[in-house]
């Protein structure tokens, strides 16, 4: 992100640093977004986190507004009540990654789709498919999840003619390509020699990152270049499957209301059976049922690499859907089926939101049975209506009681479904996050399984006040894999860290610091995978000393490692083999040549690149041609190497 408010070179491509060495792995729309803001009003916290904020502020209000237009205000308030406490939106809205701006483009397409619907308008249409296209510049394929919900709900629902929809749907796609493709036409057309490698590629080829390492690779697990990734077919990142958004990782970011809202979309989808094919009702649960299930499968059956807060993407269609099904039983609350699902759902969401609490049991305790006696009142109270003198059909009764009534059965039926969520959600907006993969709720809510260290669990963790880390993933006691979200500090085994100055890193910014977990590390030192590199103070004055003369002040591995120095300095650092430290980039050969022209000051080792840290053959082989060419030195407690001081004894080599 500092690259791109020093360089539009830098703006343009996404790279990792003003110099242009290498991208980070995502399409920059996300980046560009933030990187005007900081150009604005300088690189800060608020300048990155205000963005974040206002996408999420502006998407829940064009879901209430898309709602509203249809099935009126109440519908409206309750879909964006549902998103904006969503725990996993909560989360991101204040974080500085790609998933904020991905929310709002989609959001703005549904509504843009549900006023092509309404009116048959192609314009319409087109500006939905062209949002999606920008998603896509923001997200790659992640984007396109959307698409077929879209097409389906205008192909079987817009008033026109069936040919004309068709034709409108051809209009749609060419916009849909050119909105998306745009940016990899300029990338692709642009020779290798005037643009800066395309990290996560593998072969400095945009569309093997688009359709490989971000695309088909999360569905199949083939993702060579991710962390953990090499083609196996097997998942590394928990298990799979249809109730993958239930289980210890995921449950608790996304899926209070998953339960209602798959029961309400069976129920609306029936009661629009009979329905004319242009009904609006079937219309909405169409683009966003189709959003949410489609999702959610590729999400639970992908094999590749995943984090919790990717579910995010599920809150704007869970609002919808809840909202829409919600609606649709309250207009025909006087008949008994409408009741029965009614009750069901909230039965349903109440027993779940229960289980979820439980697995944090020493977090208020009593959150579990308050929600469980709501859901009873609230689904008893739906059944029983017509007899608590609140049926239409019965004279004489007085117009507050029913009112009075209906609210008490009301708030507890919201009782039942946002006790549980709220409260993630405000535990979430009140702890500092740090590190790449951020989690929503309270410490010990979720844990990642996958590939870790010693005791084979892969847990991000996130930062609490103490900068504690979580326990280690399923199968690994404390610390067994990495530890709580470091930023740089003073690391230990189980994740623990001090706290330092706020920092950005990795994609990320928070102010609590942990470290990797296993062998200790010291203050200073080199960042990992999860870890910024925070360099002390005579290591940020050596690497400023006469910056204006080399391309870059150092060269370290991976971004996250090179990402503390650049900040520190505000000069370019060359991050070897890319975001991950897996890339194939660059070769020895590359390397030497431009050590040779002097380019580069420092080599500082160590950085991630995998789990443990363990980086490529690539930038294996150039940590061990620089060991073996350069004197080491100690600056501020951190080794480094000095490239333009080649040894005696192979200075003539060199």
């Amino acid at each position: 992100m500092q690259a791109g408010t020093k360089s539009w070179k830098a703006f343009f491509f996404g790279s990792s640093d003003a110099s242009n060495f290498i991208t980070v792995d995502k399409p920059p729309a996300s980046l560009w977004v933030m990187e005007i803001s900081a150009r604005i009003f300088g690189l800060n916290s608020w300048s990155v986190l205000v963005p974040q904020a206002a996408e999420g502020v502006a998407a829940v209000g064009i879901l209430y507004a898309t709602v509203k237009r249809w099935f009126g205000p109440g519908a409206g308030l309750l879909a964006g009540a549902v998103m904006a406490l969503t725990p996993a939106a909560v989360l991101m809205f204040r974080f500085n990654n790609p998933d904020a701006l991905l929310v709002l483009l989609l959001t703005a397409g549904a509504y843009g789709i549900t006023r092509a619907i309404e009116s048959g308008s192609r314009r319409w249409l087109i500006v939905a498919f062209v949002l999606v296209g920008v998603g896509f510049i923001t997200k790659e394929l992640q984007a396109f999840l959307v698409v077929p919900a879209f097409g389906l709900a205008y192909l079987l629902c817009a008033p026109p003619r069936f040919w004309r929809r068709v034709g409108d749907l051809a209009w749609a796609g060419v916009a849909l390509v050119v909105s998306s493709g745009w940016w990899v036409a300029a990338v692709q057309l642009t020779p290798a020699a005037d643009r800066p490698y395309i990290g996560g590629s593998q072969d400095n080829n945009l569309l093997n990152l688009i359709f490989g390492y971000n695309g088909f690779g999360r569905l199949t697990g083939n993702e060579t270049g991710s962390v953990g990734g090499g083609g196996t077919g097997t998942s590394m990142w928990g298990a799979t499957g249809l109730v993958r958004m239930f289980n210890a990782e995921f449950g608790t970011q996304a899926s209070w209301m998953l339960p209602a809202a798959l029961i309400l979309l069976v129920g609306g989808i029936a009661m629009t059976v009979r329905a004319a094919r242009t009904d609006r009702s079937r219309a909405a649960l169409i683009i966003w049922g189709g959003w949410l299930v489609v999702t959610t499968l590729a999400f639970s059956l992908g094999q590749g690499i995943i984090h919790q807060y990717y579910t995010v993407a599920l809150a704007p269609a869970l609002g919808a859907v809840v909202a829409i099904g919600a609606a649709m039983l309250w207009t025909r609350r006087h008949h008994p089926a409408a009741r029965v699902t009614a009750a069901v759902a909230v039965v349903a969401t109440s027993l779940w939101s229960y289980e979820l609490l439980r697995r944090t049991p020493t977090w208020h305790p009593w959150l579990g049975p308050v929600t469980l006696a709501a859901g009873a009142v609230g689904a008893g109270g739906i059944l029983l209506w017509p007899l608590l003198g609140t049926d239409r059909t019965r004279a004489g009764i007085p117009r507050h009681r029913k009112a009075i009534v209906g609210l008490a059965i009301g708030g507890a039926a919201a009782a039942a479904a946002f006790i549980g969520p709220a409260a993630y959600a405000l535990e979430t907006a009140g702890t500092p996050q740090a590190g790449s993969i951020p989690t929503a709720g309270p410490a010990g809510a979720s844990v990642q399984g996958g590939p870790g260290g010693p005791s084979g669990g892969f847990n991000p963790g996130r930062a609490g006040p103490s900068g504690a880390g979580r326990p280690g993933g399923p199968g690994g006691a404390a610390g067994g894999g990495f530890g709580g979200p470091g930023l740089g500090g003073t690391s230990t085994g189980a994740g623990t860290g001090t706290t330092a100055r706020p920092s950005f890193a990795g994609g990320t910014l928070g102010r609590t610091r942990g470290g990797f977990g296993g062998p200790a590390g010291g203050a200073g030192g080199a960042g990992g995978l999860l870890n910024a590199s925070t360099p002390s103070a005579a290591l940020t004055k050596a690497l400023e000393a006469n910056a204006g003369s080399y391309k870059w002040v150092a060269a370290t591995v991976g971004s996250n490692s090179a990402s503390g120095y650049q900040l520190a300095t505000g000069d370019p650092v060359m991050a070897l083999g890319g975001f991950n430290g897996t890339d194939p980039y660059p070769t020895l050969a590359e390397f030497e040549a431009t050590v040779a022209k002097g380019q580069v000051h420092y080599f500082i080792p160590g950085g991630g690149g995998g789990p443990g840290g363990v980086t490529n053959n690539y930038s294996s082989a150039i940590t061990s041609w620089v060991e073996s060419h350069f004197k080491s030195e100690t600056i501020g407690g951190s080794t480094v190497y000095k490239l333009i001081e080649p040894t005696s004894s192979t200075a003539s080599g060199t």
